[in-house]
């Protein structure tokens, strides 16, 4: 707990959970105990508790019963809904990147991708699923959009679990578009970079609604 210790406790439990949320390490359903928690962060109940009531209030979480707070599953329409703002938003942040987007910064989208096939390749799932992940908002970074990377984040905290469980049942090439965002962005071609992430999300939703019916 030193890397907690320097923050507030509570803030710090947050965002290491809101991060498990996002990269998929905690899955649609999951059960989430402030003792089971705590003992994983090596930190008392209180600053744990107070992290779950905020991702409460975020929707991250749901409360189905005093003692039995979940990952949330979300509904079909939820989750169309979601990932109609994410093809308008991170096809903004994706035209954007291209247009602003070094030799560092292409070097850096192309080795998360790399890395990326080579964990789907091994079936390392949680890997594959925390790299795209990271190549999405490496995106907006670039793109120097940093509310639009916060409101990312909001929206990937609700699509984090849900992404992480599919992947390893996906049947489609997961990197194909993220091979034609690379380029785009080295070529300064911010249309086709657009339309690359765009489809990269809208192909994946009726894979994406199949599994969902799959947990209900």
């Amino acid at each position: 707990m030193k890397e907690i210790s320097k923050d507030s406790l509570g803030d710090a439990i947050y965002r290491r959970v809101c991060q498990d949320l996002m990269r998929g390490k905690l899955r649609p359903n999951q059960k989430i105990t402030i003792r089971g928690l705590a003992d994983a962060l090596g930190t008392s109940s209180t600053p744990v508790r107070d992290a779950v009531q905020r991702l409460l209030r975020d929707n991250a979480l749901e409360q189905r019963t005093v003692r039995d707070v979940r990952v949330p599953v979300l509904s079909v329409d939820e989750y169309l809904e979601i990932s109609r703002i994410r093809a308008e938003l991170e096809g903004l942040a994706t035209e954007r990147a291209a247009v602003l987007a070094g030799e560092k910064d292409v070097a850096r989208l192309q080795r998360l991708v790399e890395r990326n096939a080579e964990a789907i390749d091994a079936s390392r799932w949680l890997q594959a699923n925390e790299l795209n992940q990271q190549f999405h908002f490496a995106l907006a970074e670039i793109a120097n959009m940093p509310v639009l990377l916060s409101m990312l984040g909001q929206l990937w905290l609700r699509m984090g679990p849900l992404l992480s469980g599919y992947y390893s049942t996906a049947t489609q090439d997961m990197v194909k578009r993220h091979h034609i965002i690379v380029a785009a962005c080295a070529n300064g071609d911010s249309e086709r970079a657009r339309d690359a992430m765009r489809e990269d999300i809208i192909t994946a939703r009726e894979g994406i609604v199949a599994y969902i019916k799959t947990l209900n």
